[in-house]
Formats: structure tokens, C-alpha cells, sequence
């Protein structure tokens, strides 16, 4: 057989190369534009949900909409925090919380109705308060057994006699899950079985979202620890 020239294969690696170069602009576009694209997608069905369902309450009189050619888009949002703010300023004043506790106490007294208000109430409360910081630590617990462990968020402390189990008391720890973060376990473990980690809510996040893919990157050292020590160095 004879063997071809040196000079054609020159042309096949040439190509190789151009298509893998090719390949990794391709997966690079898809990376940058597919996140910004589908945050975009998803902030324009909040937009367009809240306005279809807002915008239809206000009258014909006030309603910008009925005299342009084009819907203004966001309306029934601005509309929507508008008055949320503005019933928070009204319940912030005296009348406000008279209002407020008159109707909590007639809802106390539904007796289906008290355990669902009571219940959303209480959770909206925990998401929201300035003082309440959940998922304010990220853990580690040995789960479903020894040897295999989870990433968890410290979400507080169970009062009653659940702190008198174990010495030092029980720990509420919640576990989510892979990809779906909103779903997981609860479980209320032992202060001296939990294993604290360096590493922020967010990071903890993104780490069990992406089933491990995105790894947080090792943290700088501060630059001030950096010039006391390089000065005690000296």
C-alpha cells in the first residue's frame, strides 16, 4: 500500500480542530444566553400572571391601558405592591392594629379556619421577618445511615420536651432534596452530631441543585489577615 503525502493530513487535523473549536462556541453561547434567557421567561410569566390578574380590577377611569394602543407591561405589578404597601402602612398605625387583632381574634374562633391561618401565618412569618434567618447555617448529618452524609440548613429548635431527649437537645435540620431544593426531610438531631461547614446558604444551594456539579471555589483569605500575618512574619 502506498502511504499518501505528509502534506494531506494537514487538512483532516485542520478540520478536527475547527469543529472542536466550533462545538465549544456552541456550548459556550448555550451557557451564557440559557440562563439570562429563561430568568427573562420566567420574571415575563410573573409580570404577565399578576397584570392579567390586576390590571382587569382597576377601573375604566384610571386604567392607562384603556386609553393606549399597547398594554403597559408590569402595571398590575406596580399596582399590587402599591397596595400591599399601603396596607402595611395602614396596619402599622393604631386603627390598623385594632383592625388586625379584632380580625385574627374572629378567625381563632373558626375552628378549621383558625389552623390554616395560624399555620400559613406562621410560615410567612419565618420567610419574612427582619429578625427570623432561615437557613441562616449550612450542616452536615450522617443520613439515611453512618458513613453517607447530607447537606442541611439549621432552621432553629424545637421547644418542649424535645430539647430533653439528648444532653445539649435536638437540632431541626432540614435536608433537601436533588434537584428540587423545596422538597426534602426534616430532622431533629443531636447538637454534638452535627458538623458545621464553611460555606454560605447560597453555595450550599447551588451545590445540592446541581447534584454536586456546581462546587463552590475555594475562599481568598482575607487581604487584612494576610498583611497581620505577613508583618508578624517579619
Amino acid at each position: 500500500m502506498s502511504t499518501p503525502p505528509p502534506g494531506d493530513e494537514a487538512p483532516i487535523s485542520f478540520h478536527l480542530s475547527l469543529m472542536a473549536r466550533l462545538r465549544a462556541y456552541f456550548f459556550a453561547g448555550i451557557l451564557i444566553t440559557a440562563p439570562i434567557s429563561i430568568t427573562f421567561y420566567i420574571a415575563w410569566l410573573i409580570i404577565h400572571f399578576v397584570d392579567g390578574r390586576v390590571a382587569g380590577l382597576i377601573p375604566a377611569d384610571y386604567n392607562p391601558n384603556a386609553y393606549l394602543p399597547f398594554s403597559i407591561p408590569g402595571l398590575g405589578l406596580v399596582v399590587a405592591i402599591s397596595i400591599l404597601t399601603l396596607i402595611g402602612w395602614v396596619t402599622a398605625g393604631l386603627l390598623g392594629r385594632l383592625f388586625l387583632r379584632v380580625s385574627e381574634a374572629a378567625l381563632r374562633r373558626m375552628p378549621v379556619v383558625r389552623s390554616i391561618y395560624s399555620w400559613v401565618k406562621q410560615i410567612f412569618e419565618t420567610v419574612f421577618h427582619e429578625r427570623a434567618s432561615p437557613f441562616r447555617e449550612v450542616v452536615l448529618i450522617e443520613f439515611p445511615r453512618k458513613g453517607l452524609w447530607r447537606v442541611g440548613f439549621v432552621t432553629g429548635r424545637t421547644p418542649g420536651s424535645t430539647q430533653e431527649i439528648v444532653p445539649g437537645g435536638l437540632v431541626n435540620v432540614f435536608l433537601p432534596g436533588t434537584p428540587n431544593a423545596a422538597s426534602g426531610f426534616l430532622v431533629l438531631v443531636p447538637a454534638a452530631d452535627i458538623y458545621r461547614v464553611d460555606l454560605t446558604p447560597e453555595e450550599a444551594l447551588k451545590l445540592v441543585v446541581s447534584a454536586g456539579i456546581a462546587t463552590p471555589l475555594p475562599r481568598q483569605p482575607d487581604r487584612s489577615s494576610l498583611t497581620a500575618e505577613s508583618r508578624s512574619n517579619k
